[in-house]
């Protein structure tokens, strides 16, 4: 009789299907289970039991999603929903990171079809032409101590990320980028904070720059010679 018809065999064979099945069916349970807890902070606006949904929204991010569907969420919902959690439980870390530890990433699709700058190996360098609102905002941000990068893509930010490596980042984007910026910060052990932006495309989107500007005075106070740019989003 040979090895694979052994009770042996049989039993190790059983234990592990067994031990599947357990696995598969909780990781399911825990996937209705994250949900109901996500839907129900959509739901009233409220943050139910944060430090469970973050790490369980990472490992079961696409089992969740489909149980969301199936509660009435799409998927804008939840990814909205995964940012304003991060950006909630990272506030307090962002507010203790010294400014001159921090930067802030600008995607280029906010510029001016008409623009000016030319690209870098560390980006876009503004000229503040004033064809779009990217220059002032970068240059209060630059005031008030925060390196300013405008970039094209990911590759991008993990080359200066690397060469500066900053503490906290404040990522600027679409909602999918902001997302996928946020997963690859907590990744690299980098704090950090997202604002989506108000209109999206590939060609001169709109940030929501008093979102930026609120996320960038967190912690920090501005110099009084600092240009004021603390006003409505354009």
């Amino acid at each position: 009789m040979s090895f694979f018809d052994s009770e042996i065999w049989i039993q190790l064979m059983t234990i592990i299907g067994e031990f599947t099945f357990f696995l598969i069916l909780g990781m399911l349970l825990a996937a209705v289970a994250l949900a109901i807890i996500a839907a129900a902070s959509i739901t009233r606006g409220k943050f139910y039991l944060p430090r469970i949904l973050i790490p369980g929204m990472v490992l079961l991010e696409g089992l969740v999603k489909a149980f969301c569907k199936l509660l009435g969420l799409d998927d804008k919902d939840l990814i909205t929903f995964f940012i304003t959690l991060r950006n909630t439980m990272n506030t307090q870390a962002f507010s203790e990171t010294p400014v001159e530890q921090r930067a802030v990433f600008l995607p280029q699709c906010l510029r001016s079809a008409q623009c000016p700058a030319n690209l870098t190996p560390e980006g876009l360098k503004c000229r503040n032409c004033g064809r779009c609102s990217v220059g002032e905002n970068a240059e209060w941000l630059e005031s008030i101590g925060y390196r300013v990068f405008i970039v094209p893509g990911s590759t991008f930010i993990k080359r200066m990320v690397k060469k500066y490596r900053p503490q906290a980042i404040i990522g600027v984007g679409c909602l999918m980028e902001v997302k996928d910026g946020i997963d690859m910060s907590d990744r690299i052990g980098i704090i950090a904070i997202g604002v989506v932006n108000v209109k999206d495309g590939c060609v001169e989107t709109i940030a929501d720059w008093t979102a930026v500007r609120d996320a960038a005075l967190l912690g920090i106070k501005p110099p009084s010679d600092a240009v004021d740019f603390h006003g409505p989003a354009e």
